[in-house]
């Protein structure tokens, strides 16, 4: 095979070719996918890709080139209490302190379990934890979900 332009080929740009034109990356179908993906930032390129009937080439150049948007994991920051669950911590641990001192008997009175531990966590790993986001958009934030001890009662 002779390469095309040692035949006085002038262009590397790609000749028209005969048939249909691409009918799926329309403007309709960018609207689409940006709803779709405003609803759940959490949902993959191929989940989209096949609700929307577009390839998956098409959808990821759709969602980086069209929408600028990248896929981002969720930033771990310590536990997210609200206002209301941190007053509600500080009371429960002042009303114990002011009884374990006023009350002699109150530690007598605490039942505790054997050795068996049961460990509790956060199975979602940070691909599972990722979205698409914008430039503009703020980071996604995720509780850091530490291993927890905590007895059977």
């Amino acid at each position: 095979m002779v390469c095309p332009f040692l035949r006085g080929r002038p262009s590397s740009e790609d000749d028209p070719r005969p048939g249909r034109p691409s009918t799926s990356h329309t403007e309709e179908t960018v609207a689409c996918v940006r709803e779709i993906i405003r609803a759940d930032r959490r949902l993959t390129i191929r989940e989209v890709a096949e609700e929307v009937r577009v390839a998956f080439g098409t959808y990821q150049k759709m969602l980086s080139e069209d929408l600028q948007m990248r896929r981002v994991t969720a930033k771990f920051v310590p536990p997210l209490l609200t206002a209301e669950q941190k007053d509600d911590g500080v009371s429960v641990c002042t009303d114990l302190r002011d009884r374990a001192q006023n009350d002699p008997k109150f530690m007598s009175s605490v039942n505790t379990g054997d050795e068996c531990w049961i460990y509790g966590n956060d199975p979602e790993t940070n691909q599972m934890s990722s979205q698409w986001s914008t430039a503009s958009s703020p980071q996604p934030k995720k509780a850091r979900q530490a291993k927890s001890k905590s007895r059977p009662c």
